[in-house]
């Protein structure tokens, strides 16, 4: 009887190619973009005083924003 009582665990399915391909390439192209938008806008409308900081915060900006939106994904 100590045999029959054996629970047989379902293995866990594989995620769809979709997931495995196409989002990870997806979430990069979306990433990298917003990140080249960003740092460009950010030196094109450049105040003249700010220097390096100007940039380095619309990227940290950017970044701590897509976080807070997309962190749960």
């Amino acid at each position: 009887q100590d045999v029959m009582d054996i629970e047989v665990k379902p293995k866990p399915s594989r995620p769809h190619w979709y997931e495995r391909h196409v989002q990870p390439c997806v979430a990069e192209l979306l990433g990298t973009a917003l990140f080249i938008f960003m740092g460009c806008l950010s030196v094109v409308e450049d105040s003249g005083g700010t220097g390096r900081l100007q940039p380095a915060l619309a990227h940290g900006l950017a970044l701590g924003v897509t976080v807070a939106v997309l962190g749960d994904i």
